[in-house]
């Protein structure tokens, strides 16, 4: 490695874990050549390399400054779903796009996948190696069937972050989040029942809907204050709606985090018409700012709200460790559990649990989260940059996804098939609605926010736009 590109890293590392602010000013040229030893022409060689990854930005006379976006793009509109109940359909195309073809060898910027090659996860596979190294070989046998009291003890803990004052034995260890919204679920309803949900949807919360042979109630949904309360009330006097699924924080795909007074709006319905609420708080702790928002657990005082959360999307996924809080539905929860898959990985809940112990998994999440808002932007700004003019584009206050939004005319069902011939895809918009709209729409994953290769992606993209839907 040449010494500049040395020197770049050191740079790009300081800005991704925070400890330069977007807008704030970097060193001098000449204090980092005299503290590092190296030549003037070094520096500005580094420099110009954080500027073409847009990382930092030069202005004259003064120097060079970590960049802050400064404007929010144009935002998707409220969406605008079916106003009955609906079977939930849609599943080949999940399939489709999960299973076509192996991960290694698509480049998907669809793919909800977080960053997996930090150097923050590194102690986590030491700690997983000890595990497994024990003589007793505690990891490799059956631990209780709410999970082990180690790492319920730290999820716990955790919890407080989110204003929620968990004990132990309120939580159940589940096989990643998925699991726990399919038993949620099973635990508050019964086959033929309504669900609602934001519109857009996560796709998986739709299938384990699918899955319990339930009907979905879309609900309108802004992209910054997410769901809207006014129609859910509207929705629920006119059907007997028996639960809400909902991703109030840093929701996926829209993106929005509902503020604290929508969240004791939402709870204040759900008492008064006697329904319960499967929170979904996966991306929670990915929340840029911080303290992070407070869940609506925290405000629940009767029991009525199942909380769904994992380390799927804050550390990786292929720990397949969720846990979900379960209010006044305890004991239906734990029965699905155990018809569900009886245990999970202990060894897997040993390792995390000591990560969080030890500190590893804040230090992880202070990395990630100031460089996921850095990717943001960036991407963003390719977008805006190499797709058509007119895209609406969300603005997340946490996680990887953005979702974007077309011309009616675009098919991105379409685009997605010829972009399965160039090995990469993205996640078409019908994947998020049990009736197959926002065919216009699109997911994005922007964990490699700044590479070559997704820039790259976005301008085949921008150009197969072009040609397809002329102005």
């Amino acid at each position: 490695m040449k010494l500049y590109e040395g020197l770049a890293d050191y740079l790009r590392q300081r800005i991704e874990q925070g400890f330069v602010a977007g807008g704030e000013r970097m060193p001098s040229i000449r204090a980092l050549s005299r503290e590092h030893g190296v030549s003037i022409t070094t520096v500005q060689e580094a420099y110009r390399q954080l500027e073409d990854a847009g990382l930092v930005e030069s202005r004259p006379k003064s120097g060079y400054f970590a960049r802050l976006r400064s404007t929010t793009p144009d935002l998707p509109q409220v969406s605008r779903p079916v106003r009955r109940p609906i079977e939930v359909s849609q599943w080949e195309d999940v399939l489709n796009i999960l299973g076509a073809e192996a991960p290694s060898k698509l480049f998907s910027l669809g793919h909800a996948m977080p960053d997996l090659a930090g150097a923050t996860l590194k102690p986590l596979l030491k700690l997983w190696s000890m595990q497994a190294r024990r003589s007793d070989m505690r990891g490799l046998e059956y631990d209780s069937l709410r999970g082990t009291e180690e790492l319920r003890t730290q999820v716990a803990r955790l919890g407080d972050h989110s204003g929620c004052q968990l004990h132990p034995d309120e939580l159940i260890i589940t096989t990643g989040c998925q699991e726990a919204l399919f038993c949620a679920l099973r635990a508050v309803t019964e086959p033929g029942d309504i669900v609602a949900v934001d519109s857009p949807c996560f796709y998986g919360a739709m299938q384990a809907i699918k899955a319990n042979d339930l009907k979905v109630m879309e609900i309108p949904t802004h992209p910054e204050s997410g769901l809207s309360i006014e129609a859910l009330e509207l929705a629920m006097e006119q059907w007997p709606i028996k639960a809400l699924a909902v991703t109030p924080t840093c929701n996926n795909p829209l993106g929005y985090s509902m503020p604290d007074s929508r969240k004791r709006e939402l709870l204040l319905l759900a008492q008064r018409f006697d329904i319960a609420i499967i929170e979904d708080d996966i991306y929670g702790d990915l929340t840029y700012a911080w303290p992070r928002p407070r869940t609506i657990k925290a405000f629940d005082t009767d029991g009525r709200v199942l909380l769904c959360s994992s380390f799927s999307k804050t550390l990786a996924p292929g720990l397949r460790l969720g846990w979900i809080a379960p209010g006044r539905y305890r004991s239906q929860v734990i029965h699905n559990k155990f018809v569900s898959t009886a245990a999970s990985s202990t060894l897997s809940q040993l390792a995390v649990a000591q990560f969080i112990a030890e500190g590893g998994y804040e230090r992880h999440l202070r990395k990630v989260r100031a460089q996921y808002q850095r990717y943001r932007d960036q991407m963003v700004s390719w977008l805006e940059e190499h797709f058509p003019p007119g895209i609406r584009i969300s603005y997340p206050q946490g996680g990887y996804l953005l979702w974007v939004e077309f011309a009616r005319e675009v098919d991105c069902v379409e685009l997605n098939r010829e972009l399965s011939d160039r090995q990469f895809r993205i996640a078409p918009g019908v994947l998020f609605s049990a009736t197959g709209k926002y065919r216009n729409c699109m997911r994005l994953n922007f964990v490699n926010g700044v590479d070559a290769q997704t820039e790259e992606a976005l301008c085949v993209l921008g150009d197969m736009i072009r040609q397809r839907y002329p102005d």
